[in-house]
């Protein structure tokens, strides 16, 4: 046939065998007419390569124009592709033969509306379109590779289906956006993959995971791989209807669980999904717990970043299983009347080759200065919030979470770094915004977006934000110009009241007002009382250490002071461990010391939580108007000498007031008088020195009676037993 005008040029050849071709779709697959189309194929090892119907008839043998494997030909009109969207190729050489479908036979899955909302930033369901699709697409099953690198020259999906060969799946770059993408048929579930990526300048960078993945290797390995999350079959219809509504007027009692460390299996082994959603799920629930706090699982490659340190956003971490046995976990805890928060972390990542940093050759979800960039603290990188790509991958994620796992919450981690361009910063080391400030309004604006979105589903999911400073609002809704979140961990709090707690009983008189101090903000936000893994590591001891006095003065001051934590205005936290005083600091690499549980004192302390939760959740006056003034009122809040405290709670109209008072020292209270809101029986439904919890059993034979006299302001007054560094709540029983 001579020298044809089909033949591809030999520039364009060389490039496609090299790896440097700018635009392989225009070479490669099916091109020309369709009366005589040309095809095009690049097939590594292969001597031989024919074009083949689906009977497995050779339609055409093409031309061997390089030895690399770059073969082409003409398929003449009587071989009858025309009306055929794909085709088939048969490969052969000395040693073997083998079928294939070429990916370059394949138009694009994505379209320009993808194009449009990912570079405007306004794209919230980005999950179902980057990334790993799993699909049947021009009648053939497969994987849609499309990921996001506007500045290289060329990326590739690598992986065991292609040898890891960057030649052989060279993705297609949309201009508009900067995404890349690619069909590979017959590439599915289980498929470990990466992205090789040449850089602008032509550097070929270290293979990156997806961005977008689904599931990700277990670690060292670092490899995507791909998942279909789709298609779960979910059974917690129940549960989701019945969570809408406002969870500040609900009991939120939260077990914070770093699952790698709550319990081991033999040989020190994770425990599976399964296994956790098993002891898990049943532990939580038996103690009373409402939720299940999650630190991080996101896949994360460093187990001592606990999480904190993700490069898989969008995976459940391998370390427990497969991204189905993270939806069974969530379903089983749903099912068991448990809600799920995870802890997210969008505040910055961190910079192993194999992540976001410079991912495609230059700074790209970073901002590019690192006064801005770059989080001296901990070694990381910070998002570029003021780029919409950006700000639309995170809050994809946020929603994502919701979506596809269920999950009832997100509490956001280290909020504080990104509203201040200072955080942590010396003189001259940050960035100012355009007025010469220190507030990160970018970040302030992707933080509202994100509650905005979440709040705006109206399908009782919440945002809980882990922010320790004065911001104003941060639990405001974002129309009266706060953040959007529904809830804020008040660290101010966990912080004095530690403190008091830690001081010899003696000398508490001096501090009194550590524990009085956090009622004059308690209703400036929605708060949540948080005890968390940042209080029982690095040498700050575990609770149960933290407490003033010998060993049985720890016992009770801890049980005095869950007593009093449970009866204050706020949502409960509590980390794992510290339910039944943990000796130890927590230690990620094993499970909690479970064997302390046989010994009387620590299975007392189980006993008080166990307690308190129910009281807590059976009693409205306790959580109903956790975030008004109106459901507080102090009894008692000057009596420093003997410290003890005091002070209502109310709930709604026809809810039963309750009364909490509490001893701070070792000496017994009695009588003391104090005043009540109404005369009548008043239960004493918790005493934390009941004898079944350890302590020395003194009380008030389970209620008192109080009689209409004026006292500290109520109308009316009991003399009740208060005793030794111990809570005792009281609940009026309707007479």
């Amino acid at each position: 046939m001579g020298d044809r005008v089909w033949k591809a040029a030999r520039p364009d050849v060389e490039a496609i065998v090299a790896g440097r071709h700018g635009d392989p779709f225009a070479v490669l697959g099916r091109h020309g007419g369709a009366a005589a189309p040309v095809i095009r194929a690049f097939v590594p090892h292969a001597e031989f390569l024919d074009v083949i119907d689906g009977d497995g008839e050779v339609l055409a043998q093409l031309e061997r124009r390089h030895d690399a494997g770059f073969f082409e030909g003409v398929i003449e009109p009587w071989a009858g592709l025309a009306d055929r969207p794909t085709y088939r190729l048969r490969a052969t050489n000395r040693a073997a033969s083998w079928e294939l479908h070429d990916p370059y036979s394949f138009g694009p899955v994505l379209g320009p509306v993808d194009d449009h909302l990912l570079v405007e930033g306004t794209h919230r369901t980005l999950y179902e379109r980057l990334g790993a699709q799993v699909m049947t697409h021009e009648g053939v099953e497969g994987t849609n590779f499309a990921v996001w690198a506007p500045n290289a020259a060329r990326v590739s999906v690598v992986g065991d289906f292609n040898a890891w060969d960057g030649r052989r799946h060279q993705m297609r770059k949309r201009v508009d956006s900067g995404i890349w993408e690619i069909f590979a048929p017959g590439v599915g579930v289980g498929t470990a993959y990466k992205f090789e990526i040449v850089a602008a300048d032509g550097r070929l960078l270290p293979l990156k995971a997806d961005p977008f993945g689904f599931a990700g290797e277990m670690r060292p390995s670092t490899a995507s791989v791909v998942a279909k999350i789709d298609d779960f079959v979910w059974t917690d219809d129940a549960w989701m209807a019945g969570r809408i509504g406002d969870h500040r007027r609900r009991p939120m009692s939260i077990y914070e669980v770093h699952l790698g460390s709550w319990a081991r299996g033999e040989g020190g082994r994770f425990l599976s999904w399964d296994e956790l959603a098993e002891r898990l799920v049943a532990y939580a629930v038996d103690l009373g717990f409402t939720h299940l706090e999650l630190l991080p699982v996101s896949e994360h490659p460093l187990d001592a970043s606990w999480g904190y340190q993700p490069i898989g956003l969008f995976a459940p971490t391998r370390r427990f299983g497969d991204p189905d046995g993270f939806a069974r976990f969530v379903d089983k805890a749903h099912t068991a009347g448990l809600g799920i928060i995870l802890d997210w972390v969008p505040a910055h990542f961190p910079t192993d080759e194999h992540g976001l940093r410079e991912f495609d050759g230059e700074p790209l979800y970073e901002h590019a200065d690192p006064r801005r960039g770059f989080h001296p603290d901990w070694n990381t990188a910070i998002y570029d919030f003021g780029r919409a790509e950006v700000v639309s991958m995170l809050a994809a994620n946020a929603l994502f979470w919701l979506d596809r796992y269920h999950v009832d919450g997100l509490r956001v981690d280290a909020v504080a770094s990104m509203l201040y361009l200072d955080y942590s910063r010396k003189e001259g080391e940050w960035l100012p915004n355009e007025d010469g400030g220190r507030d990160n309004r970018e970040a302030v604006a992707f933080l509202k977006r994100v509650n905005e979105l979440v709040y705006g589903r109206e399908d009782g999911a919440i945002t809980i934000a882990e922010e320790s400073t004065a911001w104003p609002g941060v639990s405001h809704p974002t129309s009266a110009g706060g953040l959007g979140f529904g809830f804020k961990w008040n660290m101010g709090w966990m912080h004095d009241t530690l403190d008091y707690m830690s001081r010899e009983g003696v000398h508490r008189r001096w501090h009194h007002d550590q524990l009085t101090f956090g009622l004059l903000y308690a209703f400036a936000e929605n708060f949540v009382l948080p005890l968390s893994h940042d209080e029982v590591v690095h040498g700050k001891s575990s609770l149960i250490g933290k407490m003033s006095g010998d060993h049985w003065q720890k016992f009770a001051g801890l049980r005095a002071y869950y007593g009093f934590m449970w009866g204050h205005p706020g949502k409960k936290l509590l980390f794992m461990g510290q339910e039944f005083g943990q000796w130890a600091e927590w230690n990620h690499d094993k499970g909690l010391d479970w064997h302390l549980t046989a010994h009387a004192e620590h299975e007392g302390l189980q006993a008080l939580i166990r307690d308190l939760n129910r009281v807590y959740r059976g009693s409205p006056a306790l959580s109903a108007r956790d975030c008004e003034a109106e459901g507080f009122r102090w009894i008692v809040v000057e009596d420093r000498d003997q410290s003890v405290y005091a002070f209502c709670r109310f709930g709604e109209w026809g809810d039963k007031p309750v009364v909490v008072v509490s001893n701070f020292t070792a000496m017994p209270r009695a009588p003391y008088r104090l005043g009540f809101p109404t005369a009548g029986r008043w239960r004493e439904i918790v005493n934390t020195d009941a004898a079944c919890y350890g302590g020395s059993n003194l009380g008030n034979g389970g209620e008192i009676r109080a009689w209409a006299e004026e006292s500290h302001g109520l109308p009316a007054v009991a003399e009740i037993l208060v005793p030794p560094l111990a809570t005792v709540i009281f609940e009026f029983d309707g007479e």
